[in-house]
């Protein structure tokens, strides 16, 4: 897989934003190892031990910081770069913050999708578009049926609902701006990729399962869990990040045919509830207790959610790689090497990435 993408992204011009955060600096240490020339867009780190600095990130990429809601600026800083590939993870990402800044959420999420795509209409050359959502874009009926990319949208929180719009945003601006009817006339090609509950080192984020529980074990106290029986479609952050070069890579050669919304997520085994999940933590961390917490006064969550990834397998040839249990001791190798080793962790992160593409 790695060849194949490095023929494709090498020599090329990559925006990328949301490169500051989790997903976002992996993704960006995966584009340097292909040779694409990255500009990113995002919001300044927050702490000195984010993974966007322990990868050099402000080395390795012409690095921006901004809001996606100034327009002005992110329409400027895309229109100058002359982008290849275009690839939107910046967000507002965490369901219970949304319930604390509803409306900051939305603007986030919703409108800043939209300035992103502003800016890629003022572009006069070819440029494929794939834009990150969340498999929590659809109207979750708690059922063990998994989501297909055909069903219906909605959400409960606001930040569910702010990637339903934001969706609902991208759709209205293929249609109206770069419809595949006319593509010959726009060149843009636009894509969705909705990835279920992603995990791997370098999160730090407050209120996400893996961070919380490395947080817990580090100082060496009881890991709290609000939800135990919550399922989610967890997987590896490489395996929806690979998934995202490979069809932005698909959308060079046949661009009208793969403009369209693709779902990014574990096998159906792999959907574990948070008990579960927790208890694989322990047993890789080699100690540990749990203690759940309960209470009435909790903010609504999704208990049950599973994601239908045939369509990504069958037309993009895309699977993951990783099962539960290997994708947990990945993910928790990072951190106890970062613990004991953290001047190494740069190569540590490379060097995962280069066992998983090959």
């Amino acid at each position: 897989m790695f060849k194949e993408l490095e023929a494709i992204y090498k020599g090329k011009k990559v925006f990328l934003t949301g490169h500051t955060g989790f997903k976002g600096s992996w993704m960006l240490k995966i584009l340097t190892m292909l040779g694409a020339h990255t500009t990113g867009y995002a919001l300044a780190p927050e702490n000195d031990f984010d993974l966007f600095y322990l990868i050099e990130g402000d080395k390795i990429s012409n690095s921006i910081i901004g809001d996606l809601r100034d327009k002005a600026k992110l329409t400027a800083a895309i229109v100058e770069f002359q982008p290849d590939f275009v690839f939107h993870l910046a967000a507002q990402p965490l369901v219970r913050l949304s319930y604390d800044i509803p409306a900051e959420t939305f603007e986030v999420n919703a409108i800043g999708t939209a300035n992103v795509l502003d800016g890629v209409r003022m572009l006069d050359k070819a440029c494929q578009v794939v834009l990150i959502t969340t498999d929590k874009v659809y109207h979750n009926n708690e059922w063990v049926y998994p989501y297909r990319e055909t069903d219906r949208l909605g959400g409960y929180d606001p930040y569910s609902a702010s990637k339903a719009c934001a969706e609902l945003v991208i759709d209205s601006y293929r249609n109206s701006f770069f419809n595949t009817a006319t593509y010959s006339a726009h060149l843009k090609s636009i894509a969705v990729a909705r990835a279920g509950n992603v995990i791997g080192g370098g999160d730090w984020a407050k209120d996400r399962l893996i961070p919380d529980i490395v947080r817990f074990l580090s100082k060496e106290q009881k890991i709290i869990i609000r939800n135990p029986n919550s399922v989610r479609p967890w997987q590896h952050v490489l395996e929806p990040l690979l998934g995202y070069l490979l069809l932005g890579s698909r959308m060079v050669a046949e661009p009208v045919t793969f403009a369209d919304a693709y779902n990014f997520g574990p096998g159906l085994s792999d959907a574990l509830p948070v008990h579960e999940m927790v208890e694989l933590a322990i047993r890789n961390w080699g100690s540990g207790e749990v203690e759940i917490f309960n209470s009435d006064k909790q903010p609504h969550e999704a208990g049950l959610l599973k994601l239908d990834i045939s369509k990504a397998v069958n037309n993009l040839n895309w699977k993951p790689k990783y099962q539960a249990l290997e994708t947990i001791k990945k993910t928790i190798d990072w951190y106890k090497y970062y613990f004991s080793n953290p001047d190494d962790i740069n190569q540590f992160t490379e060097k995962q990435i280069i066992d998983f593409v090959n």
